[in-house]
């Protein structure tokens, strides 16, 4: 299973330098994970840049793997993570998740560098 970062999101919808490493993981659909922290901050950013018609294309599209929310189980295991690691909520959401369901966290945010479970790729 995979969960790709919002920034990973981004990267591939942009077809930016590190599209190719996040096309594997978010083209498997069926082992997808899919954080709603992750929609809306891909919602929100590419409403920002596009407009609202392409962020709600990249929602759907999103929404081919499995959406999932944030319970209390996996926000109190979030707030730990963001305790312990030092990190800011949605990312302490996004490895939270990963970890609930035993997922790899695709990413090129810094704060996840290091971290097992997690493959990371310097932002280009």
């Amino acid at each position: 299973m995979n969960v790709v970062d919002s920034s990973g999101w981004l990267e591939y919808f942009a077809d930016g330098p590190n599209a190719g490493f996040f096309s594997a993981p978010i083209e498997n659909s069926s082992d997808l994970i899919v954080p709603t922290i992750s929609l809306f901050e891909v919602f929100k950013r590419v409403l920002q840049q596009k407009g609202e018609t392409d962020a709600l294309r990249a929602i759907a599209f999103m929404q081919s793997g499995q959406v999932v929310e944030l319970s209390t189980p996996l926000a109190l295991h979030a707030a730990k993570l963001s305790f312990d690691l030092k990190v800011p909520m949605a990312d302490s959401i996004m490895l939270a998740t990963a970890r609930e369901y035993d997922s790899i966290l695709w990413t090129q945010d810094t704060d996840f560098e290091g971290l097992d479970g997690v493959k990371f790729i310097h932002h280009s």
